[in-house]
């Protein structure tokens, strides 16, 4: 298995920045990626970034291209998205998840998923 734990959701103001972190620990090579979601409220879950365990390729979705950062950290099996000009609707839970392939850039067999960090966006 593969455990995952988010931390660094916060209340920030609009035009903020804010970095949430992802640990993962267990049988992490299982996983070929780690993706970052959202889900705001009364809305489906939808992918953010993931990146690439092996060559730290990285891919984003449209929405957020330019304002967000997924990368490794220094600590081992850690990664970071790094979000800047936050918007309120930005506003979400934010989970980190064990992600097996990117296709097209779509993400496939999300295995194990963190309990998430909310992330509020005050206007």
């Amino acid at each position: 298995q593969v455990q995952l734990v988010e931390s660094g959701g916060r209340l920030v103001q609009a035009g903020g920045s804010l970095r949430l972190s992802c640990a993962a620990s267990g049988r992490t090579f299982n996983s070929n990626f780690i993706g970052w979601f959202r889900q705001a409220p009364g809305k489906e879950r939808e992918f953010v970034a993931a990146i690439s365990w092996s060559d730290g390729r990285t891919y984003y979705a449209d929405a957020v291209k330019g304002r967000i950062t997924i990368f490794r950290g220094n600590a081992e099996n850690t990664v970071h998205l790094q979000m800047n000009s936050l918007k309120p609707e930005d506003t979400a839970d934010y989970y980190c998840a064990a992600v097996r392939q990117m296709l097209n850039g779509t993400p496939r067999g999300m295995d194990y998923w963190g309990r998430g960090t909310l992330v509020t966006v005050s206007s």
